[in-house]
């Protein structure tokens, strides 16, 4: 039976097992099959995102046929064509529209409030960097405008005001009172008066202010406390005494809050945060940069509920309350990355205890320097296979027996992340001991003293002994790859399930073991930038045996080149974002058959590929419909991005 004639029942089932893009790309076969991607099962939480151009007229049409849908709609700004776009969005989606988005937009009142009222189903609502309609502080000013919204947005959940400069207190007041349900805020960037009078114990403020004061937000707090949920005040100025009244606004029962860059913040207004808002289950604490452990203790104390804890960036956290924030059975992501004093030895302490302990999926200590392999190799059989994702970026004292802990371990992991790990070879993706290496013996030799350098003479300088890692490590031989492919030992090829792997900068790394054991279908980010020793032999390698990549990078790859281009992208038809910055053996032959085979690319980096030429780039751009980026900073003398 022809599959154009199964039921669409049938089809939708098989449809279900594949990727979304894979999907899309399915529903063109046919009309049937276009009907069976369709069905209700396919179009939950679907947003489409678009600029605005005359095109975009006959899309939002025909988008009427959709139940729900959300948009994204970019580049608005105060001509003719943005109007049309804004009225057909109204006329053909109205009520069925659940979300809507207008980055790097200008646009102006009277059209957003030409369409606000259409929306009467609207649920999450992104105006995110508009100063446009801020600027004048007149937004909603007038009465008929305030009804006609707030009966649109009356059922409204999610609201970001996030990077908007202009926003005074009269048109925060004027728009949050048209949003009575709200459970999430956001205000991230934006310019908060957060003034505390010390001497009354309370905020300053009044509502015709500049800027949004402590006191309006406070106040709308308050008149929401039983709805929100969601607060994110990242980098914002606010200080202790204004998180603490936050904290302590009554019946205000916070689930997440996002405190990312603000720098003001002490240790005992978030042990204050702590207990008022204790049923936490996402803290956001990024580049906070005055706490230290003390409120990692509070957190671990307190927070019994919590999901995710960032900490990224927080210098003066140290070990301590590692291992008691383990205790937290809840805790899924832990972000400690760039937090430079952590060893994670008190979080081995913490997942070691007898006690019920928390179940992670996600960690990340990407550039916590202090990380040996010890740890590595512990918390590895502590984590097992209920971990998804690790990031050990830039912790460059990890060398193989890391990488086989890993392997072994974690058979779960989705996504691994070793960018700038140096010291990992060969021998560690293949899982192999790497054999002792033969050193002349050194008693035979006569002892002439030190060994003074040509440059300072005899006034006492002498060479320091050779390091470790200045040592190059014994290549794989055939014999050896012979004993690889016979054992059953933990290769990086264990992770069955990998869909993200990133070995930027791993200099030991040849073709021999990229070869061998980068062999993932259901792999789609690949990242083997600044990879010096690897060949054609393992671009073409990478493209047979991970033929789902989305995203690859080569820059800095020297021995790249068009040859191996030729043969591996024909092999990669998901392929979105390539980098290729500084393959010096790019030529534009690449950028032929990149027009033949890739038509899905919407990311292309070309930067210092000194035989690339801006004409073919130009030409590049004509034949592919979805490239929206080309990088391509001085080629042939060229210094320029190229935004489609």
């Amino acid at each position: 039976m022809e599959g154009q004639h199964l039921p669409t029942e049938i089809i939708s089932y098989i449809l279900g097992y594949l990727h979304v893009t894979d999907r899309r790309e399915a529903s063109l076969v046919c009309k049937s099959w276009y009907e069976a991607s369709q069905e209700h099962q396919f179009q939950k939480n679907v947003t489409f995102r678009f600029p605005v151009s005359t095109s975009s007229l006959d899309f939002i049409r025909a988008l009427a046929r959709r139940p729900r849908c959300g948009l994204i709609i970019s580049h608005l700004d105060g001509s003719s064509l943005s109007r049309q776009v804004l009225v057909e969005v109204g006329v053909h989606l109205g009520p069925r529209l659940e979300s809507l988005a207008l980055p790097g937009s200008s646009i102006t009142e009277s059209s957003l409030l030409g369409l606000l009222p259409h929306l009467t189903g609207l649920h999450k609502l992104d105006l995110q960097g508009l100063d446009s309609l801020f600027m004048s502080g007149a937004f909603l000013s007038r009465d008929e405008h305030r009804q006609q919204v707030q009966h649109a947005l009356r059922n409204l959940q999610e609201l970001d005001l996030s990077d908007l400069r202009y926003l005074s207190d009269l048109s925060f007041n004027r728009l949050t009172s048209c949003t009575p349900k709200l459970r999430q805020l956001a205000l991230a960037g934006c310019h908060i008066a957060f003034e505390f009078d010390p001497y009354r114990g309370c905020p300053v403020g009044s509502g015709s202010s500049a800027l949004v004061s402590l006191r309006n937000l406070l106040s709308l707090l308050q008149k929401q406390a039983s709805t929100l949920r969601c607060l994110d005040l990242s980098r914002t100025s606010i200080t202790p005494e204004s998180l603490r009244s936050i904290a302590q606004v009554p019946g205000l029962l916070l689930e997440e809050l996002s405190l990312r860059g603000c720098k003001e913040l002490t240790d005992y207004s978030m042990e204050i945060l702590c207990k008022q808002q204790n049923a936490l289950k996402k803290l956001d604490l990024s580049a906070c940069t005055e706490l230290t452990s003390r409120t990692v203790l509070a957190v671990a104390t307190e927070l019994k509920d919590l999901h995710l804890l960032t900490l990224s960036q927080d210098w003066k956290i140290t070990d301590k309350g590692l291992a008691e924030l383990m205790s937290l059975h809840c805790l899924r992501t832990l972000d400690l990355s760039e937090c430079l004093h952590v060893s994670g030895v008190d979080l081995v302490k913490g997942l070691s205890s007898p006690q019920p302990r928390a179940q992670l999926e996600t960690l990340s200590l990407r550039n916590c320097t202090y990380i040996r392999d010890a740890v590595i190799y512990s918390l590895t059989q502590l984590l097992g296979s209920n971990l998804k994702e690790l990031d050990l970026t830039s912790c460059v004292y990890l060398t193989d027996l890391s990488i086989r802990a890993i392997a072994t371990y974690l058979p779960a992991l989705v996504v691994l992340r070793l960018g700038w790990c140096k010291e990992i070879s060969d021998w560690g993706l293949l899982g192999m001991v790497e054999p002792t290496k033969d050193c002349e013996p050194r008693d035979k030799e006569e002892d002439k003293g030190p060994s003074f350098t040509r440059t300072f003479g005899n006034m006492g300088f002498f060479q320091p002994p050779s390091l470790p890692f200045q040592e190059k490590p014994r290549l794989v031989t055939d014999e050896d790859l012979g004993a690889f492919k016979e054992q059953e030992g933990a290769s990086l090829l264990a992770l069955r399930g990998l869909q993200e792997l990133d070995l930027s900068a791993c200099s030991k790394l040849t073709d021999t073991s990229i070869t061998q054991v980068l062999r993932f279908p259901e792999l789609r980010h690949l990242s083997l930038s600044m990879l010096p020793e690897i060949s054609d032999e393992s671009l073409v390698s990478v493209a047979y045996h991970c033929c789902s990549l989305t995203s690859l990078a080569l820059s800095h790859c020297p021995q790249i080149s068009d040859q191996g281009m030729a043969r591996a992208l024909p092999l990669l038809h998901r392929l979105q974002h390539l980098y290729l910055a500084c393959c010096d053996a790019i030529t534009n032959e690449t950028l032929s058959i990149i027009s033949l085979h890739c038509d899905r690319l919407r990311t292309l980096d070309v930067s210092m590929c000194k035989d690339i030429t801006v004409h073919q780039v130009d030409h590049l751009q004509s034949r592919l419909p979805f490239l929206e980026k080309v990088q391509c900073r001085f080629v042939n003398s060229a210094d320029f991005t190229m935004v489609l």
